[in-house]
């Protein structure tokens, strides 16, 4: 079990503030400072910095709150591991995005659980911040995400690559005959997903790459669902950037199209992803080896 103290730590580290960790943790103020204080002395380094009675982590502060933190979570898993030596059963908490756990890994989930009938899994649906979050947190251990994150922060593993492409409804007319660029599209209604999803930063990233952004285009709808966009698509409600394994059913009966654009041709890779330095790494790279 983590030091008492090593609790302190993290949690001013969460709330950035030697008050609320005490009221969060039902202890003094002043036990808090002591509990800092010592784990300052024991590893001979400045943890925090108060400037404009604002407070921060140090270098060696951040560096701590990292190791300690995944030290933390895999206390936790070390705990249903133990568990799990008395049930047999092992549960496997597992987030992916919405695209990925719609689209992308109900095949390979299906064979892993018939291959495992002794492991329970969890499946959490979020967009790729709320999945890192989550696994701060400790309440998954793995994660299959589509939008950028701090790979330098995490150990990952490719899950795959797959086309991000323009779509439409097969019968629609363009505003702009033919359209060759992206910027040819700003007259069309843009279906797009919500902020914070990873179909939405990989397009605006897009649209950042050619000096354009989504409020570029005259009319666009933000929907926080793919189901619903993809029906909205076929109803010919407006154009929409999405993966293509998402719509591959549609486009291949003809009820969608691409959009070829000369500007606009890309690939993205889905990540599985878990904290580095975790000591149970070989374990998710053996279950890496079986998804991908």
């Amino acid at each position: 079990m983590l030091d008492f103290r090593t609790e302190t730590f993290l949690t001013v580290c969460q709330t950035m503030n030697f008050t609320a960790a005490a009221r969060q943790l039902n202890i003094t103020q002043p036990a808090v400072s002591q509990h800092i204080h010592f784990l300052e002395e024991q590893y001979h380094t400045s943890l925090f910095l108060y400037r404009n009675k604002q407070l921060s982590l140090t270098r060696s502060g951040k560096i701590l709150y990292k190791h300690l933190l995944t030290m933390k979570n895999d206390e936790k898993a070390i705990m249903e591991e133990l568990k799990s030596t008395y049930s047999g059963i092992e549960t496997l908490s597992i987030g992916v995005t919405m695209t990925i756990g719609e689209y992308a890994i109900i095949d390979k989930l299906a064979n892993f659980l018939i291959h495992h009938p002794e492991i329970n899994i969890h499946l959490h649906y979020g967009n790729t911040s709320e999945l890192l979050n989550l696994l701060e947190s400790g309440q998954i251990c793995m994660a299959v995400v589509e939008g950028n994150y701090p790979k330098e922060d995490y150990s990952h593993q490719k899950y795959s690559t797959e086309d991000y492409i323009a779509v439409c409804a097969a019968s629609h007319h363009f505003l702009k005959d033919h359209p060759h660029t992206v910027k040819d599209l700003v007259e069309e209604r843009l279906l797009v997903r919500e902020k914070d999803s990873g179909t939405r930063n990989i397009l605006e990233q897009s649209l950042t790459a050619r000096g354009l952004r989504i409020s570029d285009f005259i009319h666009y709808t933000e929907v926080e669902n793919m189901h619903t966009i993809i029906g909205l698509l076929k109803k010919d409600c407006g154009i929409s950037f999405l993966y293509k394994i998402a719509v591959e059913n549609e486009l291949h009966s003809g009820i969608l199209k691409e959009i070829p654009l000369d500007d606009f041709k890309m690939q993205h890779d889905f990540d599985i992803i878990w904290e580095k330095n975790s000591i149970y790494t070989d374990k998710y790279l053996s279950i890496c080896e079986e998804f991908i």
